[in-house]
């Protein structure tokens, strides 16, 4: 449990900087140099994202049960996450999805930690989805009082909207038919 601590505390804090101290993130990018910086940032955050998943697994091995949800609560999860993948893709494809949203990534991965919130009950399950909720949380309320970021994406056509719906829900069929179970070890599948 310790390893996915420690990895959440790198991976979220890292992803924090920008929410808790915006000027010190920008100070210390002056300093380092902006691409110093971004190199030091990616790596923290992917030491941390190892350590997540090292230690997801790690803590799965040896459960502790918080509570036991009902396993139709398997089928709501699987719909909920219906939208999550075209919204982690939005912010990349402007459109009027971005645009009505703000945010679309976080909206995603708010919905993604609350729909395995309801149907995993273990306090990996917890320490993780929960961790990753409330970062989602507070980074949105975050959102409007800091200075936002130029972000690399497509050109803004008509067409992003239907691209990010139709890659989102290949992806999501993807997973709910394989990637899933072959990446984590589960099956999504609510039967």
């Amino acid at each position: 449990m310790t390893i996915l601590v420690i990895g959440l505390l790198l991976f979220l804090g890292m992803h924090s900087v920008a929410i808790i101290a915006p000027q010190g993130r920008d100070a210390l990018a002056a300093r380092l140099g902006e691409n110093a910086w971004k190199g030091l940032y990616s790596l923290v955050s992917i030491v941390g994202f190892a350590l997540i998943v090292w230690g997801y697994g790690r803590a799965r091995m040896d459960p502790v049960l918080l509570y036991a949800p009902p396993v139709q609560l398997r089928w709501v999860t699987a719909v909920l996450m219906l939208p999550v993948f075209p919204l982690l893709l939005a912010p990349y494809f402007p459109g009027r999805i971005r645009d009505t949203l703000g945010h679309p990534m976080l909206a995603g991965v708010k919905l993604w930690a609350f729909a395995h919130l309801l149907s995993n009950g273990m306090l990996a399950d917890v320490l993780l989805f929960g961790g990753f909720l409330a970062w989602a949380v507070m980074d949105r309320i975050s959102f409007k009082r800091r200075p936002q970021r130029l972000l690399k994406t497509a050109p803004r056509s008509k067409l992003n909207d239907i691209v990010v719906l139709v890659l989102g829900l290949v992806l999501y069929f993807a997973f709910m038919h394989g990637l899933h179970a072959r990446l984590i070890g589960v099956s999504p599948m609510p039967v």
